[in-house]
C-alpha cells in the first residue's frame, strides 16, 4: 500500500505545493529537468525517451496532457486511456518524479511556473519549435531534443490493433 501513496503523491494536483518542492530541489541544487506529451498508450520509445530525459538531471517533472486537450489536439477518439490512468502509468516509474496535467494545448503557462534548468522534447521538434525553450533559455537553461525509436509510436498501435 506505501508504494500506490508513492506513485499517487508523485501527481501533482497541487500547484503551491508542486512550488514549494520546486525551492526545495533548487536550494538542494537539482537540475529540473521538464518534458510533456499525451502518453497515450505507454510503450517502449516513451520509456526510453523519459529515462534519457531524467538522466539529465535530477528532478524529471512530466507535463500531460489533459483528456479534453489531448481529443483538440489528436481527435475525437483520443485519449485511448483517461488522464488518470495515463498519470499513474507515469508516475509508476521509478525515474519520474512529479507527473502535472494542463489542460492548455501546449505546456507554455506550466513551464513558465516550474522555470526547469532542462527542457526536453523529441528531434521531430527544432529547438526554435519547442514550446517555452524562449523562457528556459531566458533563464539560462537548456533545450536538449532525444531522438525517438523508430517504430514505436501510440498511432501506429492503435493501427495494428485496429486491423
Amino acid at each position: 500500500m506505501e508504494r500506490l501513496i508513492a506513485v499517487k503523491n508523485k501527481i501533482t494536483t497541487d500547484k503551491t505545493k508542486l512550488l514549494r518542492n520546486l525551492n526545495i530541489y533548487r536550494f538542494q541544487d537539482k537540475k529540473i529537468v521538464f518534458t510533456n506529451g499525451c502518453f497515450d498508450i505507454l510503450h517502449r520509445g516513451h520509456v526510453e525517451y523519459l529515462a534519457q530525459a531524467a538522466g539529465l538531471g535530477d528532478i524529471l517533472i512530466i507535463g500531460l496532457n489533459s483528456d479534453s486537450s489531448v481529443r483538440r489536439l489528436k481527435g475525437e477518439n483520443r485519449p485511448v486511456q483517461d488522464e488518470e490512468g495515463r498519470a499513474m502509468v507515469l508516475a509508476g516509474l521509478g525515474f519520474v518524479s512529479h507527473v502535472v496535467l494542463f489542460d492548455e494545448d501546449t505546456p507554455y503557462e506550466l513551464i513558465k511556473e516550474i522555470k526547469p534548468d532542462i527542457l526536453v522534447k523529441g528531434s521531430d521538434y527544432k529547438e526554435d519549435d519547442i514550446v517555452g525553450a524562449d523562457v528556459v533559455k531566458a533563464k539560462g537553461g537548456k533545450v536538449v531534443t532525444i531522438d525517438f525509436i523508430d517504430g514505436y509510436s501510440t498511432s501506429k498501435i492503435i493501427e495494428k490493433a485496429c486491423k
